[in-house]
């Protein structure tokens, strides 16, 4: 089996490229990847000795790149894509470029090839828009409120459009919150814990109780292998863990994880359009006999002890990550408040 992984070298992508090459160990896996500022290719490192695996630096948007790769790929599962609502606030335009021209690309070369039987396109349950009551079903319509919600919403409609227009094999898994180790350190968690660690303060965005349904790392990838194996073509699947924390009760874990004193947390402004709660419904992967393992406490404790355990790793990334950091964050700590926005991309 030839296995092409897009995003491969990010956060969730290198973890499924982890379990595929556990899941199907006589596969070729390729990783593309297009090592913006969020590509970390060190989290390749156990894959370099594996003579069936090959990683290419390159964009999902490049029609060449995707001609080239497709013809010679069974199984296409892709996380490309820029992930961060906050940055899609300050630059919209990449956002849209890779989210929606990104998996057109994708899906029009695999349709003219013929090649890829299944192609599975990971998406977010930021598509369906705040829920503030309830849960989010698979036909439930989107609504998605930021740029980087509306980037996959958009590549979600272009590969169902595909998927009932030609008959494409494509599959869509809609993630709720997922972390743990690895996770860039511009996200939620990382930030908080990085900060803490530091003696720093932690910027909690509004009165901090925004609600997220959080899945481990780890259930999300066997969710997704399970999906390569058994997902029905033209299909939308939520894959939720059915837990949800407000951002306050996970601000304070980690403080106390770290023995760190409440007393660094500082609410500030809010970002604009920040959705009050998310909530899916996942019966239908559930259906499928996949059920999360780790318990979000257990996987958060888990996942504040790996980034204190690995300075190495995280800490040229936070250099990366300085500019942005300083945008998003330094006016609103000195003073509570957003400062101006620069223009949009």
């Amino acid at each position: 089996m030839r296995i092409l992984i897009g995003g491969g070298a990010g956060f969730i992508g290198s973890h499924f490229t982890d379990g595929a090459a556990k899941a199907w160990p006589s596969a070729r896996i390729t990783v593309l990847d297009n090592l913006t500022y969020a590509g970390v290719v060190e989290n390749l490192h156990t894959h370099r000795r594996n003579p069936r695996f090959r990683f290419v630096k390159g964009d999902i948007a490049d029609p060449k790149i995707a001609e080239k790769l497709l013809k010679e790929t069974d199984l296409l599962v892709n996380f490309a894509a820029e992930t961060h609502v906050d940055r899609s606030l300050l630059a919209a335009g990449t956002f849209l470029t890779t989210g929606v021209m990104g998996t057109f690309n994708l899906v029009d070369t695999a349709r003219r090839l013929g090649t890829v039987k299944r192609l599975v396109l990971m998406s977010t349950d930021e598509v369906y828009g705040p829920v503030l009551a309830g849960t989010a079903h698979e036909g439930s319509p989107m609504s998605p409120t930021s740029p980087y919600a509306a980037a996959k919403a958009g590549g979600d409609l272009v590969a169902l459009s595909y998927a009932k227009s030609f008959g494409l094999p494509v599959v869509i898994p809609r993630g709720c919150n997922i972390y743990g180790p690895r996770q860039f350190p511009e996200k939620a968690i990382p930030v908080f814990t990085i900060s803490a660690m530091r003696d720093e303060s932690l910027p909690v965005y509004g009165d901090g109780r925004q609600e997220r349904e959080w899945l481990f790392v780890e259930d999300a990838v066997r969710a997704l292998t399970l999906l390569c194996r058994k997902g029905k073509p033209g299909a939308i699947y939520n894959i939720g863990s059915g837990v949800w924390r407000r951002n306050m009760v996970v601000v304070k874990r980690i403080l106390a994880r770290l023995g760190k004193p409440e007393s660094l947390i500082r609410h500030v402004a809010d970002r604009p359009g920040h959705d009050r709660r998310y909530a899916i419904q996942a019966r239908k992967i559930r259906a499928l006999g996949w059920r999360p393992r780790m318990a979000f406490e257990d996987g958060l404790d888990l996942t504040v002890d790996w980034y204190r355990e690995h300075p190495a790793w995280w800490k040229p990334l936070r250099e990366r990550t300085r500019g942005y950091l300083k945008t998003q964050y330094a006016e609103r700590l000195r003073t509570g408040r957003a400062g101006a926005a620069p223009a949009q991309a």
